[in-house]
């Protein structure tokens, strides 16, 4: 009884430092001007959503991409969110060696399963690592269109290594789509209808 409950509590540990992600900010953003940007959480949300789309349309396995792309920057909780910029000056620990810290005391199943997502996130060679990367990669373009079409013009550099690190054919389409359209044109197209 006494390993369940230790089990349970290192669980419930995780989870409440998964939410630090909700209040940590994405820092690359400062350089554009804007003083509040995404949260890690909000990135990694749509990260899964676009990692989900983009794997349906290469034929990957589309909640094998999903898990991958929620735990992709879960080990910021403990690093921050450390610019491309800042990494040049900075060695930090893999991000396999602090998610194995963040989950030392969760449930085994737990422990195993993150370390293993995380593991092949930032080390396999499958199609569903690709499709993760794309859509991590894409929604940092998308964001950037949004940031621009909010008066930051400082982004195109987000966009241009965005869309030149993109592999997959569907993650260059889309792309490609994101930049010739307004951010809100979804909304329009349904309005019209």
């Amino acid at each position: 009884m006494a390993d369940e409950t230790a089990n349970a509590q290192g669980t419930a540990g995780f989870l409440f430092e998964m939410g630090v992600l909700k209040n940590a900010r994405r820092t690359g953003w400062w350089f554009t001007g804007n003083n509040n940007p995404e949260s890690i959480a909000e990135h990694s949300f749509r990260v899964g959503i676009i990692g989900s789309v983009l794997a349906m349309m290469e034929g990957a396995d589309a909640g094998k991409v999903a898990l991958m792309c929620l735990f992709h920057d879960t080990q910021e909780t403990r690093l921050g969110d450390i610019p491309h910029i800042g990494r040049r000056y900075i060695e930090a620990a893999t991000n396999q060696t602090v998610t194995a810290d963040q989950v030392s005391a969760a449930h085994p199943s737990v422990k195993a399963g993150v370390q293993r997502v995380v593991d092949e996130y930032e080390s396999g060679s499958s199609l569903e690592v690709l499709v993760a990367h794309d859509a991590d990669k894409l929604e940092c373009l998308v964001q950037a269109v949004e940031y621009r079409a909010q008066g930051y013009a400082e982004v195109q550099d987000w966009i241009d290594t965005s869309l030149a690190s993109l592999k997959t054919a569907s993650a260059q389409a889309l792309a490609e789509a994101a930049l010739t359209m307004s951010p809100l044109q979804w909304r329009r197209t349904f309005l019209e209808r």
